[in-house]
């Protein structure tokens, strides 16, 4: 038993190490690469764990389901994310919704114009914050740019476009598979749907580039 559990814990962190080599070169300095130690948890995410650090956390138990190279584009979906600023920020929005909303009260109760007209200013930016933080139009626009992004850094790394478009394809199955949430599975639909549309871009753009006398 502690052979097997020395032994997983080692393929995990041959795991981490790998993907942190698959980090571009400018990004190495500050994003870390770790597996995540919460209960029933994302496959993988990004988040803020300092004003110039980003953690790529990721569950290795359900990461191990998933083929090599599904993983390598899953993961170079979230180094996009990184690369497009795309990624939560601190959640300083709820505080201040509730700062503003809790003054607010308060003045109306004192009868203090000025102050009410400032907690309600604080209400409508924390708000209008976390009415675009929560769009999913928005959400899913995000994502199948990194999608995008995501194609063009397995390329950097020594991926075809054709073999980039199929393992980020194959993995997105895999997930829509997989997933019980149905809010959940159609953003994995509507990236995999739009990935679908670019590769058959992609594909009759080099069949017109590579026509005689192109």
């Amino acid at each position: 038993m502690t052979s097997y559990a020395t032994s997983s814990a080692k393929a995990e962190m041959s795991e981490l190490r790998r993907l942190k080599g698959l980090l571009p070169p400018e990004l190495q300095s500050w994003v870390n690469v770790e597996g995540t130690t919460e209960v029933n948890p994302p496959l993988i995410r990004c988040e803020e764990i300092g004003k110039d650090q980003v953690e790529i956390q990721i569950d290795l138990v359900k990461w191990d389901d998933l083929a090599m190279d599904q993983r390598n584009l899953l993961f170079w979906h979230e180094v996009a994310r990184i690369q497009n600023d795309t990624i939560p920020k601190d959640g300083w929005e709820m505080a201040a919704l509730a700062i503003g909303l809790g003054g607010a009260v308060g003045e109306l109760w004192v009868q203090d114009g000025l102050l009410l007209l400032l907690a309600l200013a604080l209400c409508g930016v924390s708000g209008w914050r976390l009415y675009q933080k929560n769009n999913g139009e928005k959400q899913v626009k995000e994502l199948i740019e990194a999608d995008e992004k995501a194609i063009a850094l397995a390329q950097r790394f020594g991926y075809s476009l054709p073999n980039a478009y199929k393992s980020l394809g194959s993995a997105l199955k895999t997930l829509i598979d997989k997933t019980a949430s149905k809010r959940q599975r159609s953003k994995y639909e509507a990236r995999l749907s739009a990935l679908k549309r670019s590769a058959n871009k992609a594909k009759a753009k080099s069949r017109t580039m590579n026509e005689p006398g192109y």
